[in-house]
């Protein structure tokens, strides 16, 4: 992972910052090989070592705070943000737009919503590497070159937005 990526802060209190929302996108935990699962690929769930990860998310937003917690309808993200959506007492909702394939659509949608400031969305990495090309493209992360194995499975990028549109971003890797 590159150097330059600025570590997450804990997020400021809203009347500091007036207009700026925070999204925070989790790439799911590790999942059992898409190669040797034989079913249904929506249903794929976390390793042993992606469950661990998933509990471990609980720590990491210890200091955040989580208004709701999103995810695609696919099993493994659905099972990586459950403890941590389970910690706080709030319900994972599954949005369809977060599934693997459907592009940064659905996270610019709950970008423009100010009311789900500090909503965590958890997602697949195709969508974190595009999300995280248009940060770069934007000027809200610092140009780095990206490596095949950057954004490990179970990191965040911590989105702050303003009006709709993303003004920094800070990752946070895996735990």
């Amino acid at each position: 992972m590159a150097e330059s990526v600025e570590r997450a802060r804990a997020q400021a209190p809203s009347i500091l910052d007036g207009q700026l929302s925070t999204f925070y996108v989790v790439r799911h935990a590790k999942a059992g090989s898409r190669s040797q699962w034989t079913g249904d690929d929506r249903q794929r769930p976390l390793t042993k070592k992606g469950l661990k990860q998933a509990e471990a998310l609980v720590e990491v937003f210890a200091k955040f705070d989580i208004s709701a917690v999103y995810s695609s309808p696919f099993v493994r993200c659905m099972q990586t943000v459950e403890p941590l959506a389970e910690a706080r007492k709030l319900k994972v909702r599954a949005e369809s737009g977060l599934a693997e394939g459907h592009g940064l659509v659905a996270a610019y949608e709950f970008f423009k919503d100010p009311k789900l400031d500090g909503a965590v969305m958890c997602t697949h990495g195709d969508i974190v590497w595009e999300l995280v090309r248009d940060l770069i493209k934007k000027g809200a992360a610092p140009a780095f070159h990206l490596e095949a194995d950057d954004f490990d499975k179970g990191s965040t990028w911590v989105v702050d937005v303003k009006s709709g549109a993303p003004v920094k971003a800070r990752y946070i890797p895996a735990p």
